[in-house]
Parts: structure tokens; C-alpha cells; sequence
């Protein structure tokens, strides 16, 4: 068995890396630290061929939002030990089993009271990724070393021009129930928005 807790608690809060160690090493998986996506935080591959469970989580995630991740990992990888591919991938036995692991993780007294908050909350209905709750992706965004310097569509006044990356411009428009109508100006073609999605200067 090997040890996984010093290099660990280099992305997550000391306490927790133990606890994820032995998930490790409890299950034989092949646990990588990736480099940053854009499109995804974390990622869980099921045995195929011989090869073991696959977990990768971001790099640059701060603490809280690594072992957060992690877990929403693990609770893939619980899940299809008991249920293979039978059920969806984020349906009631993942949320149940996301529950279970993470349960032990409040008891530690590593998370900031709002994250705590914000964690309790978003545990009532796990959703397939923790930035799709805007209430905890917006209170693990204040723990980021660096917190990018960049608006979002909702901090933005309506009828603002704003860039997004590779250069489109768009005016603000009106919110429609979660998200934000958003008129390409080359195109005059209408975009709905999320309203954390990010935004630079036109």
C-alpha cells in the first residue's frame, strides 16, 4: 500500500488526503493530476481492457473545489462498481453515493463556513458538476489563488458590448428564466448565456 497523503495534501486541505489515499489504494486506481480544462474539472474512466479506474482531476483547482471534485469522482467510480453501466451516470445511485463520500469530509472541519454552507445546499440534488450550482461554483471562486480578472455575463449591465473568446462581440440582452439573451452583433443572431460564462472588453 502506498502512502498518497504528502503529495495530496499539496492540492487539498492536509486532513482529507488520508481519506482519498486509502480510496486509492482501496480500489486500485490510477489517480492523475491533469492539466488545466477548459471544458471539465475532473474525469473518471471505468476499467476497459485490463486497465484500471481512471480518476484525473485539474491541477489548478484551489483546495476545497480539488477534493470536491475528487469526490464527485469517486462517487462515478463507486457507482459503477456496484451498477457497471446500468444506470445513468448521474442519476439517484451516484447522487446517493456522492452523499456517503462525502460525509466523512464535514466532520473534519476543513471547509470554510460558507463552502459548508453553499456544500450542505448543493447536497439536497447533486448536480453532474459542481459549476452547474451557481451558489457553490460562485463561493469556491473566492478561494482561487488567483481569481481571474474577468466579468461574467451577469455582472454586466444589459445592453453592454462585450468580447468572448476568439474574438465574437455580443450586446447584453434580457434574462429568460436562468440565462441571458445575447445578440451576435456580425451575425444579428440571438445566443442564450449562462450567466457566470466570462467576458472581456470588446
Amino acid at each position: 500500500m502506498i502512502d498518497f497523503s504528502k503529495q495530496l495534501s499539496k492540492y487539498m486541505p492536509e486532513p482529507a488526503a488520508p481519506i482519498i489515499s486509502a480510496w486509492i489504494n482501496d480500489t486500485h486506481c490510477q489517480f492523475r493530476i491533469s492539466k488545466s480544462r477548459r471544458t471539465k474539472l475532473g474525469d473518471y474512466a471505468a476499467p476497459h481492457r485490463g486497465e484500471p479506474h481512471k480518476i484525473s482531476v485539474n491541477h489548478d483547482l484551489n483546495p476545497y473545489a480539488f477534493l470536491i471534485t475528487t469526490i464527485h469522482e469517486f462517487a462515478h467510480l463507486k457507482t459503477w462498481q456496484q451498477y457497471k453501466n446500468k444506470v445513468k451516470p448521474h442519476g439517484t445511485e451516484w447522487k446517493a453515493n456522492y452523499k456517503q463520500l462525502m460525509s466523512p469530509f464535514l466532520k473534519l472541519n476543513i471547509f470554510p463556513a460558507d463552502i459548508l454552507t453553499a456544500i450542505v445546499q448543493y447536497m439536497d440534488n447533486p448536480a453532474a458538476s459542481s459549476c452547474t450550482d451557481l451558489n457553490l461554483y460562485r463561493t469556491l471562486r473566492k478561494y482561487d489563488e488567483r481569481p481571474t480578472p474577468i466579468a461574467t455575463v451577469e455582472s454586466i449591465p444589459e445592453n453592454s458590448i462585450f468580447a468572448i473568446k476568439g474574438g465574437r462581440v455580443f450586446r447584453k440582452g434580457e434574462k429568460l428564466r436562468k440565462r441571458y439573451k445575447c445578440l451576435e452583433l456580425s451575425t444579428q443572431r440571438v445566443y442564450l448565456f449562462h450567466p457566470i460564462a466570462e467576458v472581456f472588453p470588446a
